[in-house]
């Protein structure tokens, strides 16, 4: 396995103040949290955990990328997030104690800070403001999964497509960004396949709506890109 960075607590620290899951809270509140997590470290390709299984706690990515997929009976496998430092996964499980909604797997060599039920539980009886900060970001990551489930429901792949580019530009707050998806995990998310995803930028940069360099994305006409993707942004 590669070498990884180990963490030591002011790099704990560090992460947690940039985690947008402990945004709200005060540095008094996410540095004891940070300092009680577990370390653990996988392999590319390695699972994390698979839906359905109990869960143990909520992941923080500290080093490496990390894919949550869904993978219907017939065995099609749709991408839900590609994350990496220091975004958190399976945050819902936390609070309604249910099994984990999706399956991790670990994209690259990379280290996550669990931070456990048990300890997240006692630590909120003692700080009663903690849950009702973090539960109002992740209602931002449920909004996010509301809209990939309608990305994938409705619309022509073209348009599904444009309204990622669309609402990347918004997030990035420019026209200008580096996709953080390879075309295949974009597929996955869209789902579809990537010579789709390829061959609809590449035919959106013959029109003359983007410019593509490798995963380098420049959208060059953001009026007829979001005439394509359909809906208002």
């Amino acid at each position: 396995m590669k070498q990884l960075e180990p963490l030591t607590p002011p790099l704990r620290a560090a992460l947690f103040d940039r985690a947008p899951m402990f945004a709200n809270l005060t540095p008094e509140e996410r540095h004891p949290l940070a300092e009680m997590c577990l370390e653990r470290r996988f392999d590319a390709g390695e699972t994390l955990f698979q839906e359905g299984q109990p869960c143990d706690g909520m992941h923080i990515i500290a080093q490496g990328r990390v894919k949550l997929v869904k993978v219907s009976p017939s065995g099609r496998e749709i991408t839900l997030a590609v994350d990496g430092p220091p975004s958190s996964i399976a945050e819902v499980p936390l609070f309604d104690g249910g099994p984990y909604p999706a399956t991790a797997v670990a994209l690259s060599p990379c280290t996550v800070l669990l931070l456990r039920t048990a300890d997240f539980t006692r630590f909120c009886m003692e700080h009663p403001a903690v849950p009702l900060k973090i539960l109002a970001l992740a209602g931002r990551r449920l909004r996010h999964l509301v809209a990939l489930v309608e990305a994938v429901t409705f619309g022509s792949v073209r348009q599904r497509l444009a309204r990622h580019l669309m609402q990347t530009s918004l997030e990035m707050r420019s026209d200008r960004f580096t996709l953080k998806l390879t075309h295949e995990e974009l597929a996955f998310q869209l789902g579809t396949v990537r010579e789709v995803v390829s061959r609809n930028l590449s035919r959106f940069q013959n029109e003359g709506i983007l410019r593509t360099e490798r995963s380098l994305i420049e959208i060059l006409d953001p009026k007829a890109l979001e005439a394509e993707a359909g809906s208002e942004f």
